[in-house]
């Protein structure tokens, strides 16, 4: 059964970044917004600053200086109560002077089962970037109901990497 758990989560994260799911492809339910103009919803601290003057909202962004791989922590949900949906974790996404990728990480954990990971490889970005949205979808069936959902981004690499406007939404599949 795990086995087969997995590989039809798998499957489904693959299919739905292969397809490039994106908003509009139904209503969508927010389940959670953080804005970042604060550190106070963020759960890695070390390395990770508020900044005020680079924002696409006008109301401040995160700002993390990577000297060195890391995983910044933004945010866990326990129980979200969501099944036969698709879970959609979109951010705005910022960098400069990035050698190496960043992207957003989004792990569903399913008790008895263990952790199942989509992040969004389709688009990472590198070197100096404007603003830019990305997201990543989790295709989760009936009875697929994830006790935990964790929102990351990662930093495979070193430079600085500003976070704005993270959200979670779930649709219809």
């Amino acid at each position: 059964m795990a086995r087969h758990l997995r590989s039809t989560l798998v499957l489904w994260s693959v299919l739905g970044i292969a397809l490039g799911c994106s908003p509009g492809g139904g209503t969508e339910q927010l389940l959670l917004e953080i804005p970042l103009d604060s550190l106070d919803e963020v759960i890695t601290k070390s390395g990770v600053t508020v900044d005020a003057a680079v924002t696409t909202d006008g109301g401040g962004s995160i700002k993390i200086e990577a000297s060195e791989p890391m995983t910044v922590r933004i945010a866990e949900i326990e129980d979200p109560s969501v099944e036969n949906a698709r879970l959609i974790y979109r951010a705005r996404v910022r960098s400069e002077g990035l050698q190496g990728k960043a992207y957003l990480e989004m792990w569903c954990g399913f008790p008895g089962e263990g952790e199942f990971f989509s992040r969004a490889l389709h688009a990472p970005l590198s070197g100096t970037n404007d603003w830019t949205s990305q997201e990543t979808p989790f295709f989760l069936k009936k009875g697929q109901d994830p006790s935990r959902v964790k929102l990351n981004l990662v930093i495979d690499g070193e430079g600085t990497v500003w976070l704005d406007q993270v959200v979670l939404a779930k649709a219809p599949l």
